[in-house]
């Protein structure tokens, strides 16, 4: 007689979580994956384009460093992203997903030329300066306590809330350019008013008041009573109910810390660097901004390397378009697969992949 039996086989192989790998191995891991992506993005621009691989990485490389003029901006840009990545980190450490750096910084810099175009040449340049840092800052972060304050009360999502705040910043951004420019032509042009100071290069203080920046939210982040109740509440909101710790008041508190610097972001493009606002002046930045925050582990010093690393690829993808003459697609495509080789390797740092061991016995479990 033929019997029926069940049997049901353990998958071959099984992911398990990693012990913490030490520091300087797992930052060789991540290394070793950024050279074999270029490597293999230097191979398909023989293919595609026509290039030598020793030419394509030296224009990766010239498109960044190749003059002074080019490296003050990638200090720039790379000193921009950052700031705004140091913005949603306090959110992302407490699990808030704040999508809404984007219209943040936004609301931040419309506000800062706001005070330019109505008090400009009429009260001091510094009275003036201090106005607009007040104006960014309190405009910013209300554009945090808004989804905050929903999300502790109602339990909205922050998500969806954030990403929308977005569009209300730029449609606002739209109507006050309309109303500035009486041509129509939305256009505002460079404020004559509202500069900081330039000391040594035009960029010079921007770079240094964004590590200043950096070095103050890592402290705070770290070393302080609001910081530890940021990373408990990240942890578990029950955890932290129990131990005494008001998750409402934190997610409040903390929003409003993420949009104020936003506005300090904001603040620094219009003062220092733009001198005007229009509806592109964050240019994606507040969404790059959560790669760079998320690939540094939501740490601010790490978040120096990883700013500094799309910058680069941005720039140097950038350089190879214009030296080979082709469009846009090639170069996103560098930078898609280098973020992807970065990605997988920190899922191989987390996780290894290890064999069954009823498959190594030869065994079936029922």
């Amino acid at each position: 007689m033929k019997t029926n039996s069940n049997h049901t086989r353990e998958p071959l192989f099984h992911l398990v979580k990693r012990d913490a790998l030490p520091f300087q191995k797992a930052l060789l891991i991540r290394v070793i994956a950024v050279v074999l992506a270029v490597v293999l993005c230097a191979l398909l621009s023989v293919a595609l384009i026509g290039a030598s691989p020793i030419k394509f990485i030296g224009t990766l490389f010239d498109g960044s460093f190749g003059s002074s003029r080019r490296l003050w901006k990638f200090a720039k840009d790379a000193c921009a992203l950052l700031c705004i990545a140091l913005a949603i980190t306090p959110a992302f450490r407490m699990r808030f997903w704040n999508i809404g750096a984007e219209g943040q910084t936004l609301i931040g810099a419309l506000a800062a030329v706001a005070v330019v175009h109505y008090l400009g040449g009429s009260v001091d340049n510094w009275l003036l300066l201090v106005l607009m840092f007040i104006a960014a800052v309190v405009s910013s972060g209300i554009w945090g306590f808004l989804p905050a304050i929903f999300k502790a009360k109602w339990n909205t999502n922050e998500t969806l809330f954030t990403l929308m705040m977005n569009y209300i910043a730029t449609g606002l951004t739209s109507y006050f350019l309309m109303v500035w420019t009486p041509s129509g032509s939305s256009v505002l042009g460079a404020l004559p008013f509202g500069h900081l100071p330039v000391i040594g290069h035009e960029y010079l203080v921007f770079i240094l008041v964004t590590l200043i920046l950096t070095a103050l939210l890592y402290v705070y982040l770290n070393y302080t009573k609001q910081g530890y109740e940021i990373s408990v509440v990240g942890e578990s909101e029950n955890t932290a109910r129990y131990i005494g710790i008001g998750v409402g008041k934190v997610v409040i508190r903390t929003m409003i810390i993420s949009g104020a610097i936003c506005g300090i972001a904001g603040f620094l493009i219009v003062s220092a660097l733009d001198h005007s606002v229009t509806t592109t002046t964050v240019g994606g930045m507040g969404f790059t901004a959560i790669m760079v925050s998320w690939l540094a582990k939501f740490n601010p010093l790490y978040m120096l390397g990883t700013s500094a690393l799309i910058t680069f690829l941005e720039q140097g993808s950038a350089q190879i378009s214009t030296n080979f003459n082709i469009d846009s697609s090639f170069p996103n495509m560098i930078v898609g697969i280098v973020l992807f080789f970065i990605i997988g390797c920190e899922f191989f740092i987390t996780y290894k992949i290890k064999r069954s061991d009823s498959h190594k016995k030869g065994e079936k479990i029922k």
